[in-house]
């Protein structure tokens, strides 16, 4: 929203530092442990009481809704060994099926323990623009109980923008982007993990420069208010650099 200073809230994708440095010095983190697996809802409490009050954690959603057994997260998750060979084509593309529908209850258990209201499902390249992969998303968004929670999708395959952008009308999404390989279709909440990939550069393993978060800052004002994760190997460092900036453009 041109003219309008958007309300900013950086955070880091996992614990990349201890949590107490963490909970002293950002307000933001997205709980990355869960793709993989469910952590235990005693540890999820436990991190809640351990965060400060106003501390925000935001939840990615559990894989076996979004990722197929093949791939290759179940394996370091050593998924693979737990799960049925004959129901493999019942896990994953939002298949509205018993074992989705679980994936996802676990995923609310610890969205309930760790007071998280806001949900990231990311779509693997494989899932793509097909007939079957857009009807499973309708399914089963339309099926789960949101109880007014936010739910957020990256696709990571290939979609045209005019599709991500109905779908996510129709689904109440939020489209969720690394802003410097593209710019969401959602226009009022911004939800932006960053990877380390500005044009040409290594992901993850890039560090982001004072031009880059300059241009950064600069496209969180297309939003009124906006998340900005940082999820590449210096996240931490890049998040305070990005915070300080924002203290001192406010300042």
């Amino acid at each position: 929203m041109k003219g309008v200073k958007s309300v900013i809230k950086v955070g880091i994708c996992g614990f990349p530092r201890s949590q107490s440095v963490i909970f002293t010095n950002l307000r933001l983190v997205e709980v990355q442990a869960t793709f993989y697996k469910p952590v235990l809802i005693s540890t999820a409490e436990r991190w809640r009481r351990a965060a400060p009050q106003d501390f925000e954690f935001t939840v990615k959603a559990w894989q076996l809704i979004t990722h197929e057994p093949g791939s290759p997260t179940y394996r370091k998750a050593k998924l693979d060994k737990l799960i049925d060979t004959s129901k493999v084509t019942r896990y994953g593309l939002f298949r509205p099926t018993e074992e989705v529908f679980a994936a996802w209850s676990a995923t609310e258990e610890i969205c309930r323990a760790l007071d998280s209201n806001k949900v990231v499902f990311q779509s693997p390249a494989s899932f793509k623009e097909r007939e079957a992969n857009i009807k499973n998303m309708y399914d089963f968004f339309r099926s789960i109980d949101r109880a007014e929670k936010m739910m957020i999708w990256e696709p990571r395959g290939e979609w045209k923008r005019s599709t991500i952008r109905a779908i996510c009308e129709d689904l109440n999404l939020v489209h969720c982007v690394d802003p410097f390989a593209e710019l969401p279709v959602s226009t009022d909440f911004g939800y932006l993990r960053l990877h380390g990939s500005p044009p040409g550069k290594r992901m993850y393993r890039y560090s982001y420069t004072e031009a880059d978060l300059q241009l950064l800052y600069e496209r969180c004002s297309n939003f009124s208010r906006v998340y900005v994760l940082f999820n590449n190997y210096t996240m931490y460092e890049d998040a305070l650099k990005f915070k300080s900036m924002l203290e001192l453009n406010t300042g």
